[in-house]
């Protein structure tokens, strides 16, 4: 799953729109501070709280201030922030609750996302 993960964020890159979200340095330093696995667990929990059912705020859920959490900015850069954007970029249908398997998945593509950010200089 790793390298669809990777093709999937080097799609998205690409996009005017979500290739402009960008980790700052305090974001960075946040992560590195707090740790994957941390980071991880606050992934599954704002993606289980905000998204594993359909709202009717979707699409408003997900801050997009640039000194929010990590997760947050990485929905957004990832198309993980609404389930619009999960079912449109991911195929993950919004009229049903996410499964585990989905769940993880989306996790799994935030904290890639993540990784490489923490990991860029620029």
């Amino acid at each position: 799953m790793n390298s669809y993960i990777n093709n999937k964020l080097d799609s998205l890159e690409k996009s005017k729109f979500r290739g402009s979200f960008h980790l700052n340095n305090s974001m960075k330093e946040y992560a590195r501070e707090k740790g994957y696995l941390k980071i991880k667990r606050d992934a599954y929990d704002l993606v289980t709280k905000r998204l594993k059912v359909l709202k009717t705020n979707d699409g408003k859920q997900t801050p997009m201030r640039a000194n929010s959490h990590p997760v947050f900015i990485a929905q957004h850069a990832t198309g993980t922030c609404c389930r619009g954007c999960l079912e449109r970029i991911h195929k993950i249908p919004k009229t049903k609750e996410l499964t585990e398997q989905e769940t993880n998945y989306i996790v799994e593509v935030i904290m890639t996302w993540i990784t490489r950010e923490v990991k860029q200089t620029k």
